[in-house]
């Protein structure tokens, strides 16, 4: 297998994606299994004599230019992932564990042989313990795959035929893949809650051990702990301020973080306001698909996280809408650290239909009974599933402030009933039951999409929220994926029309409304994303189309008139 370079000409390391990929659970010993590993294809409905042998770079999808696959898979094809492994010195005596970032679709996992766990979930983490198939010496390990597109699971906007707002499918491994030791008895799972001065931290199988922090020591017992902070200090986007800590029980020894920040609506001059830490704040937030030109789903080191995030924080952004995908949970540690707040949308299944979820509530038929919609019970147990464990998965990381359900109506049933079993889930946090339309009656604020008319707020009597808008094109065709097909909502020929557009939208339009009750808005894109040609960033990253100095300004004083207001 040659070795793999980014579009920008940079060398792939022969491990990519090299860093401890848990940084809310992170012990001194694990191994990285990325890199090259053996790729069987299995054409689908072909005999299992006919399949296609390349080496992939391993956790890049093989759809994608990093991967290194020459012919990648259809949908439905079978992919057989095989490589071999041995264990480091020192960890004989130990539990082992294998943990998988992510595996698109139906997985199962195989060591030296024998199954060792199954996912069905394209998106979200699985682990196993493999204590008792592991053998001296190597080891074999095999991860069987297809990614069907199956209506009946998360699919977000992957598509057998891509263009437009849909998108090429990935399949297979496409994070991390590592194993881990630990001793007989550890720690499984750490969960955090916490207040405007106060942490409770739960730490399922320890029953008992010591909480450090800040050179305090706290007992923990039936497994809790909870504790108040003197002269707390608060996260915010401003101020994204991480409390360190460390778990020890028996001979498990686990580090990890929290924040202490506040989300509640309270109506102030008798406007309902999101506020974070008590004082109302305007959440300046972009559309983020997490789509890369190289990787597709996976960027070619994590450091692409920091990139966008820094850029989108130095435009005077200080929010991501997180859209139709799960990423890996280094991107939400950056977002921890660096402040930037997302609002995490759920990924979507059952079907969508052009004229039912696009085009008639564009011109406004958007009032619609979902008790009737998307009917399938499997369809509805798997989403709901999804949705458990998306919130499981991140619930730790205090830059998620506002889950988002159902976008669009894709895939969208019984929304007050999900609204009810997220409020059940974590109760901490904004909902955005329906976001653009199919509004029903229980959401914590009101959601709309304006594309192609002037911008206005909803009718009703909760926090406005303008979850997608803007959409604007001045397209770069030299980075553009696609040089003959444009997608967007409004084009401009020079550079300067666009972003004086732009500075139309958030210096003219936007302020009255923030007096009158927009607490937060979603401009479409952080960037391109195929034929969408209507991000800030190019999609091969290598252009901002705007400079820090023509919109931070605006987005300023933005903040100030909610203050204000």
């Amino acid at each position: 297998m040659e070795r793999m370079y980014t579009e920008e000409g940079r060398a792939i390391p022969e491990i990519p994606w090299n860093v401890y990929p848990r940084p809310q659970m992170v012990r001194k010993d694990w191994l990285c299994l990325n890199g090259k590993w053996d790729l069987e294809i299995q054409k689908a409905g072909t005999s299992p004599g006919k399949v296609c042998k390349e080496q992939i770079l391993v956790p890049f999808c093989p759809e994608s230019l990093l991967s290194g696959i020459k012919a990648p898979p259809e949908p439905g094809d079978l992919l057989l992932y095989r490589r071999e492994f041995s264990l480091p010195g020192g960890w004989q005596g130990k539990r082992i564990l294998i943990h998988f970032g992510a595996v698109s679709r139906d997985t199962v996992v195989l060591v030296n042989g024998s199954e060792v766990c199954r996912s069905r979930n394209g998106y979200l983490p699985f682990s196993a313990e493999i204590t008792d198939v592991l053998c001296e010496g190597n080891n074999s390990l095999e991860v069987r795959t297809v990614n069907d597109l199956s209506l009946q699971f998360p699919w977000g906007k992957q598509s057998r035929n891509r263009g437009g707002m849909w998108y090429t499918p990935c399949s297979g491994i496409w994070q991390t893949v590592w194993l881990e030791p630990v001793p007989d008895h550890y720690i499984s799972h750490i969960k955090v809650l916490t207040g405007e001065n106060w942490a409770e931290i739960t730490t399922d199988g320890a029953e008992s051990g010591v909480l450090l922090l800040d050179g305090q020591e706290y007992a923990i017992r039936s497994g809790k702990v909870k504790f108040t902070l003197q002269q707390p200090k608060l996260w915010s986007p401003e101020a994204p301020y991480l409390y360190h800590f460390t778990v020890l029980s028996g001979e498990d020894r686990v580090e990890s973080y929290f924040a202490l920040r506040t989300l509640a609506v309270q109506t102030i001059n008798g406007i309902p306001r999101l506020c974070l830490n008590g004082k109302p704040y305007f959440f300046n937030g972009l559309l983020d698909q997490g789509y890369w030109s190289d990787g597709l789903y996976t960027p070619a080191g994590v450091q692409g996280f920091e990139t966008d995030i820094l850029a989108m924080k130095a435009l005077g952004f200080n929010m991501l809408r997180k859209h139709i995908k799960v990423e890996p949970e280094l991107f939400y540690y950056d977002c921890d650290r660096l402040g930037m707040v997302v609002f995490q949308d759920m990924v979507n299944n059952g079907d969508y239909r052009y004229l039912r979820d696009t085009v008639l509530p564009t011109l406004h038929f958007q009032k619609r009974n979902d008790r009737g919609m998307h009917r399938d019970p499997d369809t509805r147990k798997e989403f709901l599933k999804a949705m458990e464990g998306t919130i499981a998965a991140l619930e730790n990381h205090p830059c998620i402030c506002l889950w988002t359900i159902f976008n669009e109506g894709w895939g969208q049933f019984c929304a007050d009933e999900a609204y009810d079993k997220l409020k059940e889930l974590d109760s901490t946090r904004f909902i955005d039951s329906t976001s653009g339309w199919f509004h029903q009656n229980k959401s914590d604020v009101d959601s709309l999409h304006i594309y192609f008319e002037k911008l206005h707020l909803g009718k009703k009597p909760l926090p406005q929220f303008l979850s997608e808008f803007g959409g604007y094109v001045w397209k770069i065709p030299e980075h553009s994926f696609n040089r003959e097909k444009t997608y967007g909502y409004k084009k401009f020929e020079t550079r300067e029309e666009f972003i004086a557009a732009l500075r139309d939208l958030y210096g003219k339009q936007l302020p009255p409304l923030v007096e009158k009750g927009l607490c937060g808005t979603v401009y479409t894109q952080v960037s391109d994303v195929e034929d969408e040609t209507n991000g800030f960033f190019t999609f091969d990253r290598a252009v901002c189309r705007v400079r820090p100095e023509e919109l931070a300004d605006l987005s300023e004083a933005l903040q100030k008139a909610i203050c204000n207001s």
